[in-house]
């Protein structure tokens, strides 16, 4: 259910802003919320009666839409390049 070590990094890695970068920018906080969105949603597929963790992803996709919204209200460009990049509307 949950993400490993690895796939954090490498996500981090893959959608850092900077070389100091260490998670903490917009992007990758979206990048790996994405991730564990996509792992918990495969998750309820098979346990839907589990209420804790649908409020639990429930959580997470009103994180991502603020932090979507932050990075579209400071930067247009970087916002669509990002909902490309990870597969999301459009």
């Amino acid at each position: 259910m949950s993400i490993t070590k690895e796939t954090k990094k490498k996500l981090i890695a893959d959608n850092k802003c900077s070389e100091k970068d260490n998670g903490g920018s917009v992007e990758s906080q979206v990048a790996v919320l994405t991730e564990r969105i996509r792992n918990l949603t495969e998750h309820m597929k098979v346990n839907k009666k589990d209420q804790h963790s649908k409020r639990g992803l429930i959580t997470m996709v009103n994180r991502r839409k603020k932090l979507l919204a932050y990075i579209k209200g400071r930067n247009p460009d970087d916002y669509e390049a990002l909902i490309k990049k990870l597969g999301l509307r459009k």
